[in-house]
């Protein structure tokens, strides 16, 4: 199948016409061009270089000189004024690319935040000529056209992505086992916050598209009601015809009874009861989100004794428990692996990408901590919170934790806690213009903290959101919401100019809740494993504003002690995902000690005339410029994480000088 435009003639009779054949791609010219000019009567471009199929120009190259500092990011803006001066351009154009011949970053067009521009990775590691050649073989661009561009709804506003690397590996891997009539079973296992959904849409449509699959059933089953809307708006705008939702037990019981043919967006607990062999034929698939947790029990024994031919493939974002690889999310999915799983994106591959970003900690004063007797002997050390993987099931044992729940409820340390989140967050997070989460133990706990960070902040900076019910207090009842207004309020809390800045929450927004503006998070709910993993997760995405110079460098958790039991994973793992600031210190101190002197020992007299002189002439060689520009960004980061501390004021008149050697 073709790229197909329809077109009118003069008499109104319509046509197709193939514009790209994919199915045959012999029958395209492929065609490279440098100096590519285009002038809409107003503003002109020169692009680098553009790769044309049939005429039509579809990918851009913008080479930038490596001796630059940050000569991809200088790339990627000379893209956006091509986008702001000439848009005409960018209808054809469907993928762009910058270079510095070391790196190699691309995006899609129309989309150009750089949280979603990525390097692109070859096997021949720093060769810039194989990351050329592979991303711009013409099965890979005709990959890319065909297959992995999409259009999504977020926040009412249509975006468009084009799928990553580990995403399109993903996408092969999945459809290649559900086509293997030998096996019939698979585990995805992509960290929290790396396009997991996208993932698995376009791993259903292909399935689906796919001449081998034979017209099959595709189930999706999604874990929150929320994420249903929102899959159906997705694979709606994939244009697919054949797609239904299955809304009741009943519904989905007589599709598939009916042997209906396409795609089916569920929820795992409408396979309560299902008669076992309801449908027996091999060509169902059905494509599991978080994994880990969903079909536990019961409801998978329903599930797989419905559909016993079917081929199961899970989807999870948190790392399996440290567990042996036979149990558990390993045992139901990933046993036709060696390695237990089919395809694997850890946290720290997320981070070194950039999809995610390092999280770094720090603890509330000694005074606001949970007694170490106490956190131990109703939390941390009782068998059933290992491995906790749903909220819901942490909120039935913290229930029992009588004294944990009054200790973290007490009058007077709400209020302590609530004057320390508000110093915070003035001091550390407001003057970088981000947002903040404060989750408290219980719904209970959340109310009586709105209450008390209104002592200490304005009462618009915050909104308490959690769900109601009939049979509420008269405290919790203050703070229910309707649909609408729980709407709005998420929507504006993802916009840095509009209020709230703080939401305090204990369930809701804790999984799923997608906020790049939030940078911190303020836990002072007991969690672990899989529900502590997500929490803390919802604050590692990058954000950029292009406008306000803003870049997100990393997200802040301000936790309760023990973080190492509390996630109970591989440390490898632990140690990718959250840093102790205490450590960062170190590594600061270090850096200023080791480093900083050979380039302060330029400076003689205090940046007169001839210390310039002296300084132009060390850096005229470009490697040295490089490395002391590489050094300077780690230390200005590391200084820009730790302060405001009372640990840097040794380090200031030092530092200041730095950033003048940096800046001249």
């Amino acid at each position: 199948m073709g790229f197909i435009l329809p077109i009118y003639t003069p008499i109104h009779r319509e046509r197709d016409l193939i514009l790209i054949d994919y199915e045959n791609p012999e029958n395209n010219e492929f065609e490279v061009t440098e100096e590519y000019a285009f002038h809409n009567g107003h503003y002109g471009t020169r692009e680098d270089v553009v790769f044309l199929i049939n005429g039509i120009p579809v990918l851009v190259i913008e080479c930038k000189n490596a001796n630059k500092d940050e000569a991809i990011a200088l790339g990627v803006d000379q893209i956006r004024r091509y986008h702001r001066e000439t848009p005409e351009l960018f209808v054809p154009e469907q993928i762009f690319t910058t270079t510095d011949a070391i790196g190699f970053s691309y995006d899609v067009t129309w989309n150009t935040v750089r949280r979603n521009i990525f390097n692109w990775k070859d096997e021949e590691i720093g060769k810039l000529e194989a990351k050329v050649k592979s991303f711009c073989a013409i099965p890979q661009v005709l990959g890319f056209l065909k297959n992995y561009i999409i259009f999504a709804e977020k926040d009412e506003e249509l975006n468009k992505y084009i799928l990553r690397q580990h995403q399109t590996n993903a996408v092969v891997q999945v459809v290649g086992r559900a086509l293997d009539p030998g096996r019939t079973r698979g585990l995805v296992w992509h960290t929290q916050g790396s396009g997991k959904t996208f993932t698995m849409i376009k791993a259903a449509e292909m399935l689906f598209r796919a001449p081998e699959a034979d017209k099959p059933t595709m189930l999706l089953m999604i874990d929150r009601n929320e994420l249903e809307d929102q899959m159906l708006k997705n694979l709606a705008a994939l244009g697919l015809g054949n797609l239904e939702h299955a809304s009741s037990i009943r519904q989905l019981n007589k599709l598939l009874k009916d042997d209906y043919r396409g795609i089916v967006v569920t929820m795992i607990h409408k396979f309560r009861d299902m008669p076992a062999n309801l449908n027996t034929r091999s060509n169902i698939y059905v494509l599991i989100d978080e994994a880990h947790r969903t079909t536990g029990g019961d409801l998978g024994n329903f599930l797989m004794a419905g559909l016993p031919n079917a081929s199961y493939i899970g989807f999870t974002g948190t790392p399996v428990d440290k567990t042996v690889y036979g149990r558990g999310t390993f045992k139901t999915f990933g046993c036709e692996d060696d390695r237990g799983y089919l395809h694997k994106y850890s946290i720290a591959d997320s981070i070194e990408d950039g999809t995610t970003l390092p999280l770094y900690y720090n603890l509330a004063p000694n005074e606001m901590l949970v007694p170490h007797e106490t956190l131990d002997k109703e939390f941390l050390s009782l068998a059933e919170a290992e491995g906790v993987a749903d909220i819901e099931e942490l909120n039935k044992i913290l229930e029992r934790a009588v004294n944990l729940k009054n200790f973290l409820k007490g009058k007077d340390r709400i209020k302590k806690v609530a004057q320390y989140v508000a110093e915070h967050y003035r001091q550390n997070v407001e003057p970088l213009g981000y947002k903040a989460f404060l989750v408290g133990v219980d719904r209970e706990a959340c109310a009586q903290y709105k209450h008390a960070l209104d002592e200490f902040l304005p009462p618009e900076y915050s909104e308490v959101v959690y769900t109601g019910n009939n049979n509420d207090s008269a405290l919790l009842k203050e703070f229910h919401l309707d649909s609408k207004h729980e709407r709005a309020i998420r929507k504006s809390f993802n916009k840095l100019d509009q209020l709230p800045k703080i939401l305090i929450v204990t369930e809701k927004l804790l999984t799923g809740f997608d906020a790049p503006v939030l940078y911190a998070m303020y836990l002072d709910k007991p969690m672990r494993d899989h529900t502590l993993l997500q929490a803390i997760a919802r604050v590692n995405r990058p954000y950029e504003n292009e406008q306000m110079e803003m870049v997100k460098p990393h997200g802040f958790v301000g936790i309760f002690d023990k973080l190492e039991k509390a996630l109970a994973f591989d440390s490898e793992e632990v140690n990718a995902i959250v840093k102790d600031l205490k450590l960062l210190k170190v590594l600061f101190q270090s850096k200023m000690e080791q480093q900083a002197p050979e380039y302060l020992s330029l400076i003689e007299r205090n940046f007169d005339d001839k210390d310039v002189d002296s300084l132009i002439e060390h850096f005229r060689d470009p490697e040295r410029r490089k490395t002391f520009f590489k050094e300077y960004k780690e230390i200005e980061m590391l200084y820009e994480i730790i302060s405001p501390d009372a640990f840097l004021r040794p380090f200031i008149d030092d530092y200041r000088a730095s950033c003048k050697t940096q800046g001249g």
